[in-house]
Parts: C-alpha cells; sequence; structure tokens
C-alpha cells in the first residue's frame, strides 16, 4: 500500500475517532454490541450462522464493556462495513487533496489546512505523519500499539449498530414471512387514459461483514454455489425464492432488538441517523437537528437513558411550518406545492412533480416525507444543490418509471442513497465492494470541476431533492390493512400494514380480539382494518385504532373488503335521506308533462351495445340512411341529471363518490342501484330518459350539421360486443331471432343488422381521420376472467380481445365529447367542466428516443401522430410483433402523463386544454353519467346550455373543486380495480396451477429482468439469484442498452454450460407457481433448451 493511501486512511480513522463525543462514547458501550449482533443476525440466513451470532453476543457486548480484544481486520471491517458517506467524503477529499499534492499543485500545508477543517488536533495530525509515513501495511495491531485500538474498535461496532436500519433487510424469519404474506405490491397499469406508471427499481443489500470473501470474484457476475452479494451463501431453499419474497427481503427490516416493545422498528422510519454522517444532512437539518436524530431511538426507556433525563423524548420528524409561513414561501417561489407520490416498491422513495415539468422532485426517506402518506398535497422546501440525488438520466425499464433512473443497480454492491453523494464532482462509487476495489478508485480518482447540472461523461445528473415542510390536504384514507403482533408487558399491540409505505402502528389491546392477549397465535394469518389517529413528531410509529376484523388472508372477500376500506371506497347502504331522493311511485313512468319537453324519439331503431354482463346501460346509439346517401345517426345518454337534482342529499353522496368502482366480482355503484340499474340504465323495450346528440353525416364522416337536446327513447335491442362483432364479421348473414337478445317487433333484426353495418363503417373512416389528424392510443393488455356463478371464484381467465366493435362504440363516445365539450366552452367559458391530457415530459421522451436508436427502433417520438404512426409500422408483422408492439407500448407510457379534469375558469390558459393522446382542442366526459359524477356536471351545464333545465348554481370555484376530487377518485377506483384483478389472478395460479406460458422481456436490470407473460398478459419480475440451475450471470451495458448473460449448469455434465442472452424483447419460457403466502404468485424462468444455439 502506498504512504499516500495509508495517510489518506489514516487521517481518516484518526477523524473519526477523535470527533466522536465523550458521552456518544460512553453510550456506544452500551448499545454497539447489541445493535452490531442485530446488524449481523439481520444478514445471515442459515440457522448455523444466526446461532453463532446470537451465541456471541452477550461476549461482544462485555468485551466492548471494557477493553476490546483486537480486531481481526479492523481496517477491512472498515472499508467494507462502515460504508458511511461521510467516510467517504473525507476518503474522496484527502484523495483530492494529496493527488494534486503528488502532482505539484497543492502545497505541503494543505494537510494542515485540511485537517484544520476537519477539526483533527495537531497532536493527532502528528501522530499520523510520524507514525504512518513508512511503507509497512497498516493492521489494527499496529493502531493499538499507538493507544487506539479500542476507540477503533469502539467507532465501527458502534457505526455497525446504528447503520442496521438502514442496511439490514427488514425481515422476520421465513415462516412468519409466509404465514402473514407479504406487503402488496401497488405497481401501477394503465387504462383509457395515459398515465405514468410506478417505480421498477428493485433494492439490493449487503451483509459487509462477510463481504471480503467476495475480493476476487468479478464484480458482475454471481455464482450460486459462494456467497452472493448478500454475503450470504445461496442455499436450494433460498435458490427458490419467489421475485415476490426477493422483493420483500430487499426491504429493510430489523430482527432480534431488545426486547422493548417500541424497539421494533417501523416499516417506515429508518434508525437514528448516526451522528458520524457527513456534515450535512439529506434531510436538510443542522447540525444540531442531526445530532439529536442520531441518539434517537424508539423506546421511551433508552429515549431517557440516552439524553440523561426522565421520559423525555427526542425528535424524529421536524415540526410543521405555521400556515403564514407556508404561504409567504409559496409566494416567494421558495417552496413548492405537490402531491405525493411513493415508491411501491421502494417506500424509502418519493416524488413530487417539478413545476418546471422536468424531473420530478425526489424525497429520500421517511423523515423527509415527515409523516405524509402516499397521495397527499404537501408543501416541500427543496435542500441545497450539494444534497442533490445522483442519477443515471435511463428509461430503459431500468428501474424507475419516475423521472430518472436510479443509479442502483450494479450487482453484488452494498447500497447507499445516491443523496449521500459527498460531492457532485468526484467520480467515485460511495458503493465499493471491497477494500481492493475501494483502493483502487482512490488511488485512481479524477476530479472535475463542471456544473452539476450538466450531464457527466457517464450520463449521470442530479436531480432535486426536498423535504416535506407541511401537509395542506390529507388526501390518503390513514387506513390499512395488515396483521396485528402481540407485544409483552404492553397495553398496546403492533400493528403492521400490508402496504410498506404506510407505518406501523401502534393500536390498544382493548381494540383487539379478546383472548388476543392469550392466545396471538390464532391471529397470526388475520386480516384487519386499522386508521391512523394520530402521528407525533416524537415517533416512529403511528398511534391508530382496529376499526375491523375481516377475517383469513388470502380468501377474496376479506382482500377485497381491505383493498376497499385502504382505498376510502364508500361501499356503505345508501342512507334513507338519499332514497328518499327517488322516485315513490313504482313502477315508474314517464310522466307526461316532461314528454312534452322532449324529442320523441321512441320509434327510431336505437339500441345498445355493451358488455355481456353490463347492467348500468348509459349510452345508445342510432343510425339511419336519408334519402340524399347522408346518415342521422345519434348518440344517446341516460339523463341522470333529471333524477339527481343539484344540492339535494342524493346529489351530494354521488358527488362524494364521483364514480362507481368496478372489480372483478361486483360493482359499488355511485347511485343507487333503483337509478343505475333500473330508472336511468336504458333497458331495452322500456321508455328511456335521454340526453341526444344528432349529427347529418357523410358516409366519409363529414359532419353536416349537429343537434343537442333532451330526449326519449326507446331501445329496440341490448346487443353484447359479441352480438355487435358477429354482425360485423358476417354482413350478408341473415340472423335469427334465437342468435340474439329479445328484439322490438317494430323493427326487424334486418334493419338492427343494417344500422350496425353502417355505424362499422362511418366509425372506420371516423377512426382513421382522427389518427391520421395526430391521434394516440396505447393499447394495454387486460385480463378478465370467467368467474363461478354460485361461488364467484375464477375458472378461468383471458387476455381481453379489443375488437371492431369496440372500436365501432369508442369512436362515436369520442365524436360525442368533444362535441360536447366544444358546445359548453363556447357557452360557460369561465364554468366548462374538461378534460385535460398534459403531453409527456420532454426529458424522459428524449431519453427513451435515444434508447430505441440504440436498439435500432424507428420511433418517432416528436408527436402523439408521430408516435401512434411508428408504432404500428416498425415493429414487423410475424406472430410476436403485437407482443414487441405491447412491450414497447409500456416503454412509451411510461413519459405519459394523466389525463385530468378541470375548470376552464381555474385554467385559463386555452392552449393548456388540449388533449394530448386524442390531438383535440377540447375534450369533456358527457357519455357515462350513471357511472361518472364528473358527467352529470356537464349535463348540467349543457342543460343550461340548451334552457332545457333549471337554472345553474354552480360556481367556478365548485367546479374547480369537484374536478379535483374526480381526479382523485378516478386514480383510486383505477387502482382498486387492478387490484382486484391481481387478487383473482393469484387464486387462480393457486387454484389451476402452475401455468405455463411464453414471455417476452421488457426491460433488463441488473440481477434481475422483467417480462410480459404473454397467455395472461400480466408481468412479472424474475431475480436472477432466484433461478434454479444458474450457474452464473453477468450483466453489462452499451450505452442504454442493458443486457444480461445467463450461464446454465448443463444437465449433462459432460457437455459445456448453456448461455442465455436476455435483452429487451427476448423471448423465454416461464412457469407460473403459487407462493406460499396468499394471493402471491412467482414467474420462474425455464431452462432454454441445451439444443438451442
Amino acid at each position: 500500500m502506498s504512504s499516500s493511501t495509508q495517510q489518506i486512511v489514516a487521517a481518516i480513522f484518526v477523524k473519526l475517532t477523535v470527533q466522536q463525543p465523550v458521552e456518544q462514547q460512553a453510550d456506544s458501550l452500551t448499545t454497539s454490541g447489541t445493535e452490531a449482533a442485530s446488524l449481523r443476525d439481520c444478514h445471515m440466513d442459515s440457522p448455523q450462522q444466526s446461532k453463532k451470532a446470537h451465541m456471541n453476543r452477550e461476549p461482544r457486548r462485555k468485551q466492548d464493556q471494557t477493553s476490546t480484544p483486537p480486531q481481526k481486520d479492523a481496517y477491512a471491517r472498515l472499508l467494507s462495513q462502515h460504508r458511511s458517506s461521510k467516510f467517504n467524503s473525507y476518503l474522496d477529499q484527502y484523495a483530492k487533496d494529496l493527488s494534486f499534492q503528488r502532482e505539484g499543485n497543492l502545497p505541503s500545508t494543505l494537510v494542515k489546512t485540511q485537517s484544520d477543517r476537519l477539526n483533527i488536533p495537531q497532536r493527532k495530525r502528528d501522530q499520523v505523519l510520524n507514525d504512518f509515513s513508512d511503507s509497512s501495511d497498516f493492521s489494527p495491531s499496529s493502531l493499538k500499539s499507538k493507544g487506539e485500538e479500542s476507540s477503533l474498535a469502539l467507532h465501527m461496532e458502534k457505526l455497525s449498530g446504528r447503520t442496521a436500519p438502514q442496511d439490514c433487510e427488514r425481515k422476520q424469519d421465513v415462516t412468519d414471512r409466509q404465514r402473514r404474506g407479504q406487503r402488496r405490491d401497488t405497481t401501477t397499469s394503465q387504462d383509457g387514459d395515459i398515465e405514468s406508471g410506478e417505480e421498477f427499481s428493485s433494492v439490493t443489500i449487503s451483509d459487509s461483514h462477510k463481504q471480503q470473501k467476495q475480493q476476487k470474484k468479478n464484480k458482475d457476475s454471481f455464482n450460486p454455489s459462494e456467497p452472493n452479494c448478500d454475503g450470504r451463501p445461496q442455499s436450494p431453499k433460498k435458490a427458490g425464492t419467489s421475485g415476490q419474497e426477493q422483493e420483500k427481503m430487499k426491504k429493510p427490516k430489523k430482527k432480534n432488538l431488545p426486547q422493548n416493545a417500541e424497539e421494533e422498528k417501523s416499516p417506515e422510519v429508518p434508525g437514528a441517523i448516526t451522528q458520524m454522517s457527513r456534515p450535512k444532512s439529506p434531510y436538510g437539518k443542522d447540525k444540531k437537528t442531526q445530532q439529536i436524530r442520531a441518539s434517537t431511538t424508539n423506546s421511551p426507556a433508552d429515549k431517557g437513558k440516552n439524553k440523561g433525563g426522565k421520559g423525555s423524548k427526542k425528535q424524529v420528524f421536524e415540526s410543521y411550518m405555521t400556515a403564514e409561513d407556508v404561504s409567504h414561501g409559496l409566494k416567494r417561489g421558495e417552496l413548492i406545492q405537490g402531491q405525493l407520490r411513493i415508491n411501491p416498491k421502494k417506500y424509502q422513495e418519493a416524488f413530487i412533480p417539478s413545476p418546471d415539468d422536468l424531473r420530478d422532485i425526489f424525497l429520500d426517506g421517511i423523515v423527509a416525507r415527515n409523516r405524509a402518506l402516499n397521495g397527499d398535497v404537501v408543501v416541500l422546501q427543496v435542500l441545497p444543490r450539494e444534497q442533490w440525488k445522483v442519477v443515471r438520466s435511463d428509461t430503459d425499464c431500468e428501474g424507475t418509471s419516475e423521472s430518472d433512473t436510479q443509479r442502483e443497480h450494479q450487482v453484488k454492491t452494498p447500497q447507499k442513497k445516491k443523496e449521500h453523494t459527498p460531492r457532485p464532482g468526484a467520480t467515485v462509487d460511495d458503493r465499493c465492494r471491497n477494500q481492493d476495489e475501494l483502493l483502487s478508485k482512490v488511488q485512481n480518482i479524477t476530479l472535475t470541476d463542471t456544473d452539476p447540472s450538466t450531464p457527466r461523461s457517464n450520463g449521470e445528473i442530479l436531480q432535486k431533492t426536498a423535504k416535506v415542510v407541511y401537509i395542506v390536504e390529507k388526501k390518503h384514507s390513514r387506513a390499512a390493512t395488515g396483521f396485528i403482533k402481540f407485544l409483552p408487558d404492553k397495553p398496546f399491540a403492533m400493528f403492521a400494514p400490508v402496504d410498506h409505505r404506510v407505518p406501523r402502528i401502534n393500536v390498544p389491546l382493548v381494540d383487539c380480539p379478546a383472548d388476543f392477549s392469550s392466545r396471538p397465535g390464532d391471529y397470526i394469518n388475520t386480516l384487519f382494518i386499522c386508521r391512523i389517529t394520530n402521528w407525533s413528531a416524537d415517533s416512529n410509529f403511528a398511534e391508530g385504532r382496529l376499526a375491523k376484523t375481516l377475517g383469513q388472508a388470502g380468501e377474496i372477500e376479506p382482500e377485497t373488503e381491505g383493498i376497499l376500506t385502504e382505498y376510502d371506497v364508500d361501499c356503505s347502504e345508501f342512507s334513507d335521506s338519499v332514497l328518499d331522493c327517488l322516485p315513490k311511485n313504482l313502477p315508474w313512468a314517464i310522466p307526461p308533462e316532461e314528454l312534452k319537453k322532449r324529442r320523441d324519439l321512441r320509434n327510431e331503431c336505437i339500441f345498445t351495445i355493451d358488455p355481456a354482463t353490463a347492467r348500468d346501460l348509459d349510452d345508445a346509439l342510432s343510425c339511419k340512411q336519408l334519402p340524399d346517401g347522408n346518415f342521422e345517426m345519434g348518440v344517446h345518454i341516460a339523463d341522470v341529471s333529471y333524477f339527481v337534482e343539484e344540492g339535494n342529499a342524493l346529489d351530494a353522496i354521488a358527488s362524494q363518490r364521483a364514480t362507481s368502482v368496478y372489480m372483478v366480482q361486483k360493482v359499488i355503484p355511485m347511485l343507487p342501484r333503483l337509478l343505475c340499474e333500473e330508472l336511468c340504465s336504458l333497458n331495452p323495450l322500456t321508455d328511456r330518459l335521454t340526453f341526444s346528440v344528432i349529427w347529418k353525416i357523410t358516409p366519409e364522416g363529414k359532419i353536416l350539421s349537429e343537434w343537442f337536446g333532451r330526449s326519449v327513447i326507446r331501445s329496440c335491442v341490448k346487443l353484447s360486443y359479441d352480438h355487435a362483432q358477429s354482425m360485423i364479421e358476417a354482413p350478408e348473414k341473415l340472423f335469427s331471432a334465437g342468435e340474439l337478445p329479445p328484439v322490438d317487433p317494430v323493427h326487424p333484426i334486418d334493419e338492427i343488422h343494417q344500422a350496425v353495418l353502417n355505424l362499422h363503417s362511418i366509425a372506420k373512416n371516423l377512426r382513421a381521420q382522427r389518427f391520421s389528424g395526430g391521434a394516440l392510443r396505447l393499447d394495454q393488455m387486460k385480463l378478465s376472467f370467467t368467474l363461478d356463478r354460485e361461488t364467484m371464484m375464477p375458472q378461468g381467465c383471458y387476455v381481453y380481445q379489443y375488437r371492431d366493435s369496440n372500436k365501432l362504440v369508442e369512436e362515436f363516445m369520442l365524436l360525442a365529447n368533444i362535441a360536447t365539450a366544444q358546445h359548453i366552452y363556447r357557452k360557460f367559458p369561465d364554468l366548462a367542466l374538461l378534460r385535460r391530457h398534459p403531453p409527456p415530459k420532454a426529458k424522459m421522451v428524449d431519453e427513451l428516443q435515444e434508447l430505441c436508436e440504440q436498439l435500432g427502433i424507428d420511433l418517432d417520438l416528436s408527436s402523439a401522430g408521430a408516435l401512434h404512426r411508428s408504432l404500428n409500422t416498425t415493429l414487423g408483422d410475424d406472430e410476436y410483433s403485437s407482443y414487441r408492439k405491447e412491450v414497447l407500448t409500456h416503454m412509451c407510457s411510461r413519459p405519459m402523463q394523466m389525463a385530468l379534469y378541470f375548470s376552464t375558469g381555474v385554467v385559463k390558459d386555452e392552449p393548456l386544454f388540449k388533449h394530448y393522446a386524442l390531438n383535440v382542442p377540447f375534450y369533456t366526459h358527457f357519455t357515462s353519467p350513471i357511472r361518472r359524477y364528473a358527467d352529470i356536471i356537464v349535463h348540467r351545464l349543457l342543460a343550461s346550455s340548451l334552457k332545457c333545465g333549471p337554472h345553474l348554481r354552480l360556481s367556478t370555484e365548485e367546479v374547480g373543486k369537484q374536478a379535483s376530487h374526480c381526479n382523485d377518485k378516478k386514480t383510486l377506483s383505477k387502482r382498486v380495480q387492478e387490484l382486484s384483478s391481481e387478487l383473482f389472478f393469484g387464486v387462480y395460479v393457486k387454484e389451476c396451477g402452475p401455468l405455463d406460458s411464453e414471455a417476452m422481456v421488457m426491460g433488463v436490470l441488473d440481477q434481475s429482468f422483467d417480462v410480459l407473460v404473454l397467455r395472461y398478459g400480466v408481468q412479472k419480475r424474475i431475480y436472477c439469484k432466484s433461478v434454479a440451475g444458474l450457474a452464473s450471470f453477468h450483466h453489462r451495458r452499451v450505452g442504454k442498452k442493458s443486457e444480461l448473460t445467463l450461464i446454465w449448469t448443463p444437465e449433462d455434465l459432460e457437455k459445456a454450460p448453456v448461455e442465455q442472452i436476455i435483452s429487451l424483447f427476448t423471448l423465454v419460457e416461464v412457469q407460473l407457481q403459487d407462493d406460499s403466502a396468499p394471493m402471491k404468485y412467482s414467474a420462474v424462468l425455464k431452462r432454454p433448451d441445451d439444443s438451442a444455439p
């Protein structure tokens, strides 16, 4: 080792040793041994390792309390185990200084100056220069001979304990994880509105105590027969771990903590932040605040002990700003307001949209979120530039669908949050995997003086970081499903939510079942609902009350009820005051005076086309040919606003629910069933009130005239999409009465068939015009189920086919919505409720374009229309082209933003009204008032504009607030629908699996890859370490293109190993298997054919 390197390390050791205050050293005597043992236990899987750690715990603590014996290799332990950013910052700075000094660019007094900056006493500096100026190796024994061994060992033990909550897996033993089930994976998919997805990122973990075994291993390869990057041997049981289990195991979790109940760490709040971390906190706290946090523990007893006072508590979170200070800060531009999004797969990470519409602002850790939960509207304070996050500007499915990919995907690399990167100018990676690599990086360090905002040669940039200083609106329901854990000698139990993003909650024992204290094991697999009532600034844990016992985890109904409660879906019965608003005289008939006010269309050939199981039929179509060869085409929508009067109790509950929620087995309606399934539903052979838009249109789709008005219709038949599709595919066929549902004898089947064909022809022309005009559609595969009618359990599943009959209905609904938007905005320029879709984020689009160019994909992202055309022309025409398009569509959807309702009186800049995907200047929702409250408001605006409705009492402010509420409820409804589908598919795999299918690779990380399972349309992640039969793997990146090489152990040992390349669009064979955890399944990669090239 060179003398300069020795000086670096020695100076850092001295700094780390002498900087620690005496009272903290005394404190560490009682805590470091236990914490270090806990850290070791956290990283050990095998019983032998755990037993050994347990046996060594007490002796180690006793040794620390007296005099620490010589360490086996204290230097190596510091390099591999103590990975704090402060250590690396010292190392980087000394390397920089000494590099300049070696080059003759730095005066010899720099070391003294640097020591002064770091507050190293002169005596220590002299000792460093005298004792470590020769070429002898640095070792603990030499340090001990200088009288420093005890202090150094104490410091390293303290660091290992203090960093345990950040570096350990947040886990319990395997059996506990299996019986309780895993936390819900809350990734997001797409529907008709193009929205951004959630994170793909994964977390890797490390056992630095074992890490020296890996010094001679290739840094980008993995051998299951050797300790993995976690430092643990890869046992057969481990190798079979599911993807979900891997995902959960990567969450930090403390284990074997002191028995004090409150010392069991919250899933949200990491442990106390060590004082030895870098001088500037990642959360922007001053030094005094950071030191307070450093000694904070979760046990009240420990808190008092550490401080020396009685019963005093330390601050975990910052106090919120006052409303006045927040208001002034927002006006001055010093603060930022936005909605919090927490990464569902890495709950330590959260994001807020940036006002400049570039990269999202990053919030690192639970402390930075300051007790805000997912979806809350918060106010942020941006941290200083030197605390911004270093990221790699990728969008190639490499860990995130937020604004940037995080630099956390290097094989066998101990994880460290990037906001701890010491200085933007240094290219040292603070996650070196062993001492050799660390020394190599120190000795070869390079320095740059570029602007931090400028992308570096390796593509890295800085992302703003911030902390929450105020919660404007708690939009999260504060309810969660989970399990309760008994805590001996405590008046409360610990509630562990299924969703990682919600903190653990202390609940009173009186809320628990009567026999819970005596028989806690009976409730290990029982789901509960808990509501947070308080979360004080001095506690890692929230406080709450148990609301309900749901039942056994893994059963559909308890899980469904949990999902509905967690996402604040009101599924209660409608109150008497609401039901009193409904018509009393049943069966109800249209009053004669109302008929006189409306256009009577009951004799027209009007029909509905809906899913076969639909019961809320809110749209109907008509089309008749005129003598001049043109067509009179009509869209007729249920007149819900006639029954829902503005301001009454029914209107209040409808506006609160805002949307119906569709699950696999049931619907939670927005309106009472008397309305949504009977009086408003356009059921066949029944007179119904409607709002109609009727056009005179040419066969080519050119609109000649347009009429809006209230009407009355009588649907002649209820067609399903299958019925309409059969008519489209067989234009010459004469359908019999037995092939269709009951038909009004006034209208022969032939007339209906011809009307469907005419609608199909016009719709094709309208669709062609729309896409040639620059519209975009990003279709996503959707899973559907067939259910047992009695048990409602899944009997089968299939990918839903979007066919011409679906496109027919969609085209005319879009036409009606666009026409209505133009009409109400023209009449009410400051009051209209419209729907806008902002363009995708420019930075992410540019990065995706760069990736596609490297992949050889000719994808034009310059506009919505260009993207649509290239998506449909660049992927070939073989049997897998549709799947390649699906994968590429998934990639393209990530930069997209959500479509939003808004009031034209709030958003006044007309160019912002545009709907990007549809490429139209004005758009709204008019066609589904039975299931969307926004449509009811639009109906009221339309009726008022036509002078055929009551006086409008809406204000601009009310429309704006309702638009925002509808946005929130639509997002929640969509997520509930996705979770319901995931739940049923998990049951299906359990009951009918294992299921074999081809899969296409959607994204490649450094130790895992995502696949689209072609037969079922589901997306799963496959972890290389979990693949049985895999000898090794290694990852490489060329530009933005990521690739994994898998080396399979040959079944015939005389043959050579089989190599498999995993990159974007690679086809693989997978098997979906049921996991031991309830409702969870994993995708297992199947061995490729040995004979394959």
